[in-house]
């Protein structure tokens, strides 16, 4: 095989081709060697007819690099809010087809099939990645935005027929208008922020896309201090009403502006918190409100204010508690439930990428990583550290330096900690571009060794400095050892894991033992000569004056006891790719329930699915419960639709599976023979249509409803 041309090679096709041609000819003139126009088809099927026994390759080949001091590691955080964008609307795009399921699909109206275009061309090499030209970056960023808006009127067209009682599976045309906030993230929620005087109520509808019950605590920007919540059967629930920092106020103000060309009319005062518990594929409902009965407003204090040093540095209201020493740096996580309890510090640092000036051109750029020297950031000692404590949750906020904000929260009820960062401008006064990391540095003994998720699913092990193939010699300690993370990554000690999840695809390493790092944002000054020809210098401009770009995100941090951290990756991992989705609506006066479903489940009530089983993906592994074996029963996933016909296909469904098998080759393989205890799900009975699935397994199925209750396939 002769692979002919690289990036951009074929804009002058007709030149190309007529060289190739000449190629060609000359070759076969020679007689020894027959070159043709040939397929991956013909080239796989000439291999295999050679009959010859192949080495067999199990792992991948990251990272890589084209020169011993150009590592391809910078693009695992290239364009971050890019990267923040594809993440949401593919959470948003798995829940919008299943409401578009839900009511049938329209012919003439809105459907997904925009966004469905915008985000496969986002997973284009040079898309998500962030290795494109910056107005091409704000082309897919424009279709993903488009294909938003038309999904957004489905959703809310869909919820409005599922939750008006005297509506039907057809329903196109809902008296009930629901809003959506694809803005919440910088606290910009025009529906939430409605006058609550007159008797009037703030309808948020809940939708959970997942096939199992989840318990969560949902934060919506409210104008008022006096707010009562109520749940779908009208009882109160405990509610918290948290300031909003000036640093989530100022984003707001500056980015509504920019993104929308208007500033908003007023700025909300409070986050409201609260509990909503929300069953499989489907949605709860609750009710905001001004009365007499306010939430709890949340206490307020700083750390370099407080009286007794042991006692009010702890953060935590349930059975997990921060610890903050009295200079306020995070010093000690404690588990009282799991009984772990570790050492550890936060910090930032940023490195300053190489300029490739000189006799060595290797800068760092939209793909390269390779940084010239590292600075640590020390917080902000003229701003302490301010307490936010409530019953729900409590948070710490930070002001790092001019452009890091950080707000840690430790929830009452949940076992893991949440760490929200704003970070930018990054400062470039000093021609020095930089790529800000935040890192975890315990006293765990790793050995060198630390875990990162392969596209979302298994974790692959990774040794510093090491490559189970081939001897390597690292030029870049740090850039030679950067990996992609795109679910989490996690270090162990033999007695307790560390684990972090991420809330959009990073780069991240554990470069010492105990750390870990990942990396934030990266702002750059110099092309990598890769192909890009700009240098990595994102900007947002408002009335003429433009700025670096400001991210805000999070990631979430939790320790276990060995060998328990599978669970809360796997459940929870999921949960971050496929978020709640809230709308909302507004109710004035009357009672919903009179002509509304306040509650609904596309499943038996009394079904679920296995906590390792999700529609698209099945999230199992390494640890002793989720790997094992889990069925799905499809009778009690569609308890109102009868299933006349399921046919198993290939994963992307183009072909029937067992046709595929027929065809598929089998391979020689060179070496020891591969180990053939791979379980699978065996064949789906048709009158039973129970699904089998074995750990990491995916199965793809077309669905056939019989046609007197429904005329289209799932």
């Amino acid at each position: 095989m002769f692979t002919m041309g690289t990036d951009f090679k074929y804009q002058y096709a007709e030149s190309w081709f007529r060289q190739m041609d000449k190629l060609i000819h000359y070759v076969n003139k020679d007689g020894r060697v027959n070159a043709l126009y040939s397929t991956p088809s013909i080239y796989t099927d000439a291999k295999f007819s050679a009959n010859e026994p192949w080495p067999l390759k199990t792992n991948d080949f990251f990272p890589y690099a084209d020169n011993p001091n150009a590592y391809w590691t910078g693009y695992f955080t290239s364009r971050p809010a890019l990267k923040r964008y594809v993440r949401m609307m593919s959470g948003y795009y798995l829940a919008a087809r299943q409401l578009e399921f839900f009511i049938g699909r329209s012919k003439s109206g809105s459907t997904t099939d925009s966004l469905g275009d915008a985000l496969a061309l986002a997973q284009h090499h040079d898309a998500v990645t962030g290795t494109e030209k910056q107005h091409v970056a704000n082309d897919y960023a424009k279709r993903l935005s488009i294909g938003y808006k038309k999904a957004e009127e489905l959703v809310s067209t869909s919820l409005g027929c599922l939750s008006e009682s005297d509506s039907n599976s057809r329903c196109s045309s809902p008296t009930t208008k629901f809003g959506q906030c694809p803005l919440l993230n910088i606290t910009y929620c025009p529906p939430s922020e409605m006058n609550l005087s007159q008797g009037k109520s703030l309808v948020v509808l809940v939708y959970n896309s997942l096939g199992w019950k989840r318990e969560d605590v949902l934060r919506i920007p409210v104008m008022s201090d006096s707010i009562v919540v109520h749940d779908s059967e009208g009882r109160e629930i405990e509610s918290q009403l948290l300031p909003i920092a000036n640093a989530s106020s100022h984003l707001r103000d500056r980015h509504v502006k920019a993104y929308l060309g208007t500033s908003p009319a007023a700025s909300p005062k409070f986050w409201v918190a609260f509990p909503a518990s929300v069953p499989p594929l489907g949605f709860s409902t609750y009710f905001i409100s001004s009365g007499k009965r306010s939430a709890s407003i949340s206490s307020t204090s700083t750390l370099n204010s407080q009286g007794s040093e042991s006692r009010n540095l702890q953060v935590g209201q349930g059975h997990l508690k921060l610890q903050y020493d009295a200079a306020g740096a995070l010093s000690q996580y404690s588990d009282s439930k799991t009984q772990v309890e570790a050492n550890f510090e936060q910090k930032y640092k940023y490195y300053i990428g190489q300029d490739g000036g000189g006799d060595d051109p290797q800068a760092s750029g939209a793909y390269i990583f390779r940084p010239k020297d590292v600075v640590p950031i020390k917080t902000d000692g003229q701003v302490p550290p301010m307490i936010l404590r409530g019953p729900i949750l409590d948070e710490v906020h930070q002001q790092i330096n001019p452009w890091i904000y950080q707000i840690t929260r430790v929830y009452k009820g949940k076992d893991y900690m949440e760490t929200e960062f704003i970070v930018g401008p990054i400062p470039i006064d000093d021609e020095n571009g930089k790529e800000l990391s935040t890192e975890i540095i315990t006293s765990m003994a790793t050995n060198k060794t630390f875990y990162i998720d392969s596209s979302g699913r298994d974790f692959i092990k990774r040794v510093r400095d090491y490559r189970s193939e081939w001897k390597i010699q690292v030029n870049q300690p740090v850039a030679g050892n950067y990996y992609p993370i795109n679910l989490g990554i996690y270090v162990e000690d033999g007695s307790k894991e560390l684990s972090i999840l991420v809330d959009r695809s990073v780069g991240g390493s554990s470069i010492k033992d105990g750390q870990i790092e990942i990396m934030l944002h990266r702002r750059l000054l110099n092309d990598d000569g890769r192909g890009v020809a700009e240098a990595l210098e994102e900007k947002v401009c408002l009335d003429d004056q433009c700025e670096g770009l400001v991210i805000q995100g999070k990631y979430y941090l939790k320790i276990d006891p060995q060998g328990d951290g599978a669970r809360w990756r796997r459940t929870f991992g999921q949960e971050l790719y496929s978020p709640l989705l809230l709308a909302f609506a507004e109710k004035d006066g009357g009672n919903w329930a009179n002509s509304h479903v306040s509650s609904f489940s596309a499943m038996d009530p009394t079904y679920s699915l296995p906590e390792n089983v999700a529609l698209l993906t099945l999230e199992a592994g390494e640890h002793k419960d989720l790997s094992a074996p889990a069925s799905v029963d499809l009778k009690r996933v569609f308890p109102d639709k009868k299933i006349g016909k399921i046919i198993e296909t290939s994963l992307s469904a183009n072909q029937e599976r067992a046709a595929m098998e027929k065809k598929r080759l089998k391979w020689k393989v060179a070496g020891p023979p591969p180990k053939e205890n791979v379980v699978r799900g065996g064949p789906v009975d048709p009158s039973k249509l129970v699904v089998e699935l074995a750990p990491m397994e995916i199965r793809t199925f077309v669905i056939n409803f019989d046609h007197r209750l429904a005329a289209h396939p799932i």
